[in-house]
């Protein structure tokens, strides 16, 4: 009976073929040749060219910009995903509908409306534009605005990862640490972090790689100003509209290699959570018939 009900399910196989064609083809065509592409247009004067457009003043400045950017924004978005998950997937209060929707805010607004906001707000016509010049206190076009347009858009993607996972492990654990006389931090350090680890790091992975790789709202509340507030991707482009190839796709190509990296990180870490998954799995009770 198993065996009649595989053969009428299964696909025919020119459909398995054809279906595999369009998908190594869909994943050639728009993924690994632009990849490529970066890579022999960045070599395409020499190694020495190449070296040379990474070692530029300007270059170096929007590389370590990106990477402070990065470093910044992700702690203030691990505690924050973290919080919020926490509450939402452990407590029922009035507004947790309201708090979803907040957080997903940042996936529904277009980055380059969000820095135009926040140009209303700290620019200096903005609503805290006088009092911020008079203190002499920069946000928009200096890197504060830089971090908290960035810390925006990436804000949802640790707490969109943690939220369905907490909410399927359930309050069960923590409870019973709490009954056995455990306190708050005690049962989130021995109990919580370790049930979520995996999910963490993958929504860390996620909000990094964006954090890095943004450029509508950075664009916008930078004032592009070379050397200082240019951060990787707004170099790329600048270099590009100059005529500067070389230039430009070398520093594409450090995004592409820090984009390859995080690939890489997310693959271990989707098999890291497969495998102790498979392994809970494992060491369940099975029923005897």
């Amino acid at each position: 009976m198993n065996g009649r009900l595989r053969r009428v399910n299964a696909e025919p196989r020119w459909l398995r073929a054809l279906l595999l064609v369009v998908g190594l083809g869909f994943l050639f065509f728009f993924l690994v040749l632009p990849l490529l592409a970066v890579f022999v247009e960045a070599f395409a004067a020499g190694w020495t060219a190449y070296a040379g457009a990474l070692n530029d003043l300007e270059t170096r400045s929007a590389i370590g910009l990106t990477l402070l950017v990065a470093f910044f924004v992700l702690p203030f978005n691990v505690v924050f995903g973290v919080a919020a998950a926490w509450a939402i997937a452990k407590f029922d209060f009035r507004g947790k509908s309201l708090l979803i929707t907040l957080i997903d805010l940042p996936f529904a607004v277009s980055p380059v409306v969000v820095g135009l906001v926040f140009l209303l707000i700290f620019g200096a016509q903005g609503l805290f534009g006088p009092w911020l010049a008079a203190h002499d206190i920069k946000v928009v076009f200096a890197l504060p605005g830089i971090i908290v347009v960035t810390l925006f858009i990436t804000s949802p993607f640790i707490a969109r990862e943690l939220i369905p996972l907490m909410q399927s492990q359930g309050t069960e654990e923590e409870e019973a640490a709490l009954s056995l006389g455990a306190s708050a931090w005690q049962m989130f350090r021995r109990v919580t972090l370790p049930n979520i680890k995996w999910g963490l790091l993958y929504g860390v992975i996620l909000s990094n790689a964006r954090a890095m790789g943004e450029f509508g709202a950075v664009s916008v509340v930078s004032g592009h100003i070379r050397g200082e507030t240019n951060t990787l991707p707004l170099h790329v482009e600048i270099l590009y509209n100059e005529y500067n190839a070389v230039g430009a796709f070398a520093s594409a190509s450090v995004l592409a290699l820090l984009a390859l990296v995080t690939l890489l990180a997310k693959t271990v870490v989707e098999w890291r959570m497969r495998r102790e998954n498979s392994m809970l799995l494992a060491d369940l009770p099975t029923e005897e018939t």
